[in-house]
C-alpha cells in the first residue's frame, strides 16, 4: 500500500488544479506532437522516394556514354558516342556478380495504329530489360534472344500506348507502325506510373536493340548500358569492376563514360528529405525544451504553494526522500500524459495532412517509443530541482509558512 501512496497524493494534487495541469502539459503536447507529425511526413516522403527509385529496377548499375575531352572541347553524359554493344557483352561475360545486361538505345518517334497516331519513346533493349527493371508483363511475352539476333520486327508496349492506340482492343498480335516499319506487338507491360523525374514510364515502345540500331536509327553505338548486380551488397564492387573493364577497353586518357549505381541515386534523392527531417525535428525539439521549462516553473510554484503541507507531512514522519519522490512523480505524470496526448495529436496531424494534401505519411513505431522516453526524461529533469528543493525544506520553517 505504501508503494502506491505517493502516486495517489500526486494524482490528488494534480486534480486540485486541473486547468493549471493542462496548461503545463500543453508545451509537452505541442512539442511531442510536432516531432511525431514532422517525422511522419518526412518519413513518408522518404519512403515514397525510395519506392520510386525501386521502380527503376533492382540492384541496377547504369553506364552512360559521354564524358569526353579533346582538342580543347569537353562534354558530359551523352555528349559523345562512346559505348558499343561489344562493351555490354564484355560486361556480361567478364564482370563477376552480373546477372543481366541490356544495351539501351533511346529515341522518340511518331507511331501509327488503328488509324491513330501517338508520339512516344522508342527503346532498343535486350530480353533482360524487364528483369533489370523489375517490370512484369500484363499480357503476352518479352521478345527473345533469337529475335535480337534476327533483327525481328517485334515490340513490347506500355500501358499508355495501349490506352492511346488500342482503346477497348487487345493489342497482342496487332501491328504498330514505327517510321514506316511494321512491328508486331508480342507483349504489354504492367502499369508503372511516373518516375522520379516526372516522366510517364508507361509511355514506351520496346524493341530489340539490334532492330533499333539497324532498322530505325542506323546507329553503331548505344546511349547507355543497364546492368543488374547479383545483390545490393555487390553493387559497389560491380561498379568498380565495370569502371576498370571499360577503362582498359577504351584506352582513353580520361574516362569517356560514367558509371552510376542505384544506391547513389537513392542517397541523392533521399538526402533532401533526411535534411528536412533533421531540421523539423530540431525545431520541434525546441518546443519540448520549452515544455520542460514550463513544468519546472509550475512545480516550483507548487512547492511554494504547498510549503505548509510539506511541513506537516515531514512533521508526522515523512522523510526528505518521500517528498522528493512525490514531486518527481507529479512532474513525470505531467510530462508522460502530455507525451501520450502529443503522440495522438501528432498522428492525427499527420493523417489530416495526408488526407487533405495527398502527401504520404508514415509514423515509425521507434519514434513513438522515443517520444515516450523523451517526455518521461523531460519530467525527471525538469522536476528534479523543484522536488529536491521541496525535500530540503526545514519542517519548522515550513510549518510557520503562511
Amino acid at each position: 500500500m505504501r508503494f502506491f501512496a505517493p502516486f495517489k497524493i500526486a494524482a490528488r494534487a494534480l486534480r486540485r488544479n486541473k486547468m493549471r495541469s493542462l496548461l503545463t502539459m500543453l508545451g509537452v503536447i505541442i512539442g511531442v506532437g510536432s516531432v511525431i507529425a514532422s517525422v511522419s511526413i518526412t518519413t513518408g516522403a522518404t519512403k515514397q522516394v525510395e519506392d520510386k527509385v525501386a521502380s527503376l529496377g533492382q540492384n541496377v548499375v547504369t553506364v552512360f556514354s559521354g564524358s569526353f575531352s579533346g582538342g580543347g572541347m569537353r562534354g558530359g553524359w551523352g555528349s559523345a558516342p562512346t559505348l558499343t554493344v561489344e562493351d555490354s557483352r564484355a560486361i556480361k561475360n567478364e564482370v563477376a556478380n552480373v546477372v543481366a545486361v541490356s544495351p539501351e538505345i533511346r529515341d522518340r518517334s511518331q507511331i501509327l495504329a488503328n488509324g491513330l497516331n501517338w508520339n512516344t519513346q522508342i527503346l532498343g533493349e535486350s530480353p533482360d530489360y524487364p528483369q533489370i527493371r523489375d517490370w512484369d508483363l500484363a499480357s503476352g511475352a518479352m521478345f527473345t534472344e533469337g529475335d535480337v539476333r534476327s533483327l525481328a520486327k517485334v515490340a513490347v508496349v506500355g500501358k499508355t500506348v495501349v490506352d492511346q492506340l488500342y482503346v477497348n482492343d487487345d493489342p497482342i498480335g496487332q501491328t504498330l507502325i514505327v517510321r514506316n516499319i511494321p512491328f508486331k506487338i508480342v507483349g504489354v507491360l504492367e502499369a508503372k506510373g511516373f518516375n522520379l523525374f516526372g516522366q510517364d514510364q508507361d509511355d514506351v515502345v520496346i524493341i530489340p536493340y539490334t532492330s533499333h540500331m539497324r532498322r530505325l536509327s542506323k546507329r553503331t553505338f548505344v546511349n547507355s548500358i543497364m546492368v543488374q548486380a547479383a545483390g545490393k551488397d555487390t553493387i559497389n564492387q560491380v561498379q568498380e569492376d565495370i569502371n576498370a573493364l571499360l577503362r582498359d577497353r577504351h584506352k582513353s586518357p580520361e574516362p569517356d563514360f560514367t558509371v552510376r549505381s542505384q544506391l547513389e541515386l537513392m542517397q541523392m534523392m533521399t538526402s533532401t528529405s533526411k535534411t528536412m527531417s533533421v531540421l523539423l525535428g530540431a525545431i520541434a525539439s525546441v518546443s519540448l525544451i520549452v515544455g520542460g521549462i514550463g513544468i519546472m516553473n509550475i512545480m516550483l510554484v507548487s512547492v511554494t504553494e504547498r510549503t505548509r503541507e510539506i511541513g506537516i507531512r515531514m512533521a508526522v514522519g515523512a522523510r526528505g526522500r518521500d517528498i522528493l519522490i512525490q514531486f518527481l512523480i507529479e512532474a513525470v505524470t505531467l510530462s508522460a500524459v502530455g507525451g501520450i496526448l502529443g503522440i495522438l495529436l501528432g498522428m492525427a496531424a499527420a493523417w489530416t495532412t495526408s488526407h487533405f494534401t495527398g502527401w504520404p505519411t508514415l509514423t515509425p513505431f521507434a519514434w513513438i517509443g522515443i517520444a515516450c522516453v523523451s517526455s518521461a526524461l523531460i519530467g525527471i529533469v525538469s522536476g528534479f530541482y523543484p522536488a529536491w528543493k521541496a525535500s530540503r525544506l526545514d519542517p519548522i520553517e515550513a510549518l510557520r509558512y503562511e
